[in-house]
């Protein structure tokens, strides 16, 4: 498994420098008990009103007819995905819980969810990898979303595998090294775009 971890201008925890999205999974289930700690690990995570926007569909390789309904839903350059030993579909509540009032926060409380989630799973050697690459008309049909909730996005997870299993593009994306833009490009003062005084 490539180690990818994050060259940090300032220090961070080395389980957000070492959390990456690898496409590579080993043919590893995921122990039922380990997954239930990611849920709870999302459980946990902060959220408007503590209104839990967020809901999970998710099946295991061992749930072939779950399985192959969730993998039916990806893109054809996401195929790779369909390889992991698990798939999810995270989806947020379009209105609050306690008044029935539009939630706009619920997408970033289902990302927030997800974060914690993610770094849950590299703790214990699970790797998860989100995509947009997928049909959200098609996953509200197959997987029968309600219209009061909102697809936002497939997850692939599992165990790290070998990257040679994969094509020679996806290896080479694989291999290469992490990015992210500097602070200065996203971090601003009291006015966009504006210096932080920090």
């Amino acid at each position: 498994m490539l180690a990818k971890t994050a060259v940090a201008d300032y220090p961070i925890h080395e389980l957000i420098a070492g959390r990456w999205s690898p496409r590579a999974f080993a043919d590893r289930p995921v122990e039922p008990e380990k997954l239930r700690s990611l849920f709870e690990a999302a459980r946990w995570a902060a959220s408007c009103f503590g209104d839990q926007p967020w809901s999970f569909l998710v099946a295991p390789s061992s749930d072939k007819p779950g399985f192959d309904k969730l993998a039916s839903c990806l893109m054809p350059g996401n195929s790779w995905a369909a390889k992991a030993p698990v798939l999810m579909l995270s989806v947020a509540a379009n209105n609050f819980g306690h008044n029935n009032q539009p939630n706009r926060f619920g997408p970033h409380d289902v990302g927030l969810a997800m974060g914690t989630l993610s770094l849950q799973a590299f703790s214990m050697g699970i790797f998860v990898h989100q995509m947009g690459g997928f049909d959200a008309a098609k996953a509200r049909e197959v997987l029968a979303i309600p219209q009061t909730h909102a697809p936002m996005a497939m997850i692939a997870l599992g165990y790290p595998g070998d990257p040679a299993t994969l094509s020679e593009e996806l290896q080479k994306r694989e291999a290469a090294p992490r990015q992210r833009k500097p602070q200065s490009q996203f971090v601003f003062g009291a006015a966009w775009g504006e210096a932080p005084q920090i």
